[in-house]
């Protein structure tokens, strides 16, 4: 197993273990601990160091793991969605590589479809009325 697959699946594993409520009862412990210490500790700069610096260093960590599987999971779901589109044979196979248009030309693109889509409200509308 290569060293990104490692990290891969270690960065699936921690993302998936984070965003679970189990993940932020546990940080809400941390922080009540921390805070209901603060008079044992009489408010001091070490006392205030210990949350600064462990939250500080949790999130630079964690920012790159969430980043790598947002990554992995955009390029899936690109890959998932061209096949789609090639797959359809009245698709316009040129949306293929849209991420790789200029943002003027995708926001052409949405307001193109933001007007098919208002049409095709519109013809429901009228069907249901009619």
């Amino acid at each position: 197993m290569t060293i990104h697959e490692r990290f891969r699946k270690i960065a699936r594993s921690v993302s998936s273990a984070i965003g679970t409520p189990y993940a932020f009862v546990a940080a809400f412990l941390f922080c009540l601990v921390w805070g209901v210490s603060g008079p044992m500790f009489g408010y001091s700069d070490t006392w205030q160091l210990v949350i600064n610096t462990s939250t500080t260093v949790m999130t630079f960590l964690i920012v790159f793991l969430i980043q790598n599987t947002q990554n992995h999971d955009s390029k899936v779901l690109h890959l998932k969605i061209d096949e789609l589109i090639r797959s359809i044979k009245e698709a316009r196979n040129g949306l293929l590589d849209l991420e790789n248009l200029p943002d003027e030309e995708i926001s052409r693109l949405e307001k193109e479809f933001h007007r098919l889509h208002n049409r095709s409200r519109r013809r429901n509308t009228e069907s249901r009325a009619g």
